[in-house]
């Protein structure tokens, strides 16, 4: 329900902004506004998205938890959209997401909220003596000889003189 609440506000919002600011200052103006804001919006969301894969990047490398940095990708990503949506109130809200405070405090909201839950098998504690440890995959190898035991294979139609290989006997 409160998606489409989002979907009818949104719009309705929008055509109120687009009433009042044209009145105001009048029609051109307000379009080169809109249009500015999508011009210098795409260059703010390159450079915020450059800097947001560098974080991911690095919390690649050091093997740290991705989801924060996955997020604020996520975040730019639909500021750009919401920057390249004509409308006063969508490109507010596209420019406060470019913001990197803005996007610390929307993902620690949205973390606070959501609960997410995992599976693991056997023990996690590193000091367990349960706890699976390393080992050289040389010890896996088994040295061993083998005999084939498989059955002779005998024609199962008259007058064949042996085994095709077209069916298993």
């Amino acid at each position: 329900m409160w998606l489409f609440a989002l979907f009818i506000a949104v719009p309705l919002i929008e055509i109120a902004l687009f009433i009042q600011v044209g009145g105001a200052i009048g029609l051109w103006p307000t379009l080169a506004i809109v249009v500015l804001t999508a011009i210098v919006g795409t260059q703010l969301m390159r450079a915020q998205g450059a800097l947001a894969m560098s974080q991911l990047r690095e919390s690649f490398g050091q093997l740290n938890d991705p989801t924060e940095p996955l997020a604020h990708g996520a975040m730019i990503l639909f500021s750009g959209a919401l920057l390249l949506t004509p409308g006063f109130f969508t490109d507010f809200v596209g420019f406060a997401l470019l913001i990197p405070a803005v996007r610390r405090a929307v993902y620690h909201w949205v973390r606070a909220r959501v609960q997410v839950q995992t599976f693991t098998m056997g023990p996690q504690d590193p000091n367990d003596p349960r706890r699976p440890h390393p080992h050289n995959p040389k010890d896996d190898v088994i040295d061993g000889d083998f005999e084939d035991v498989t059955p002779e294979k005998r024609p199962t139609h008259p007058g064949v003189e042996g085994p095709s290989g077209w069916t298993k006997h």
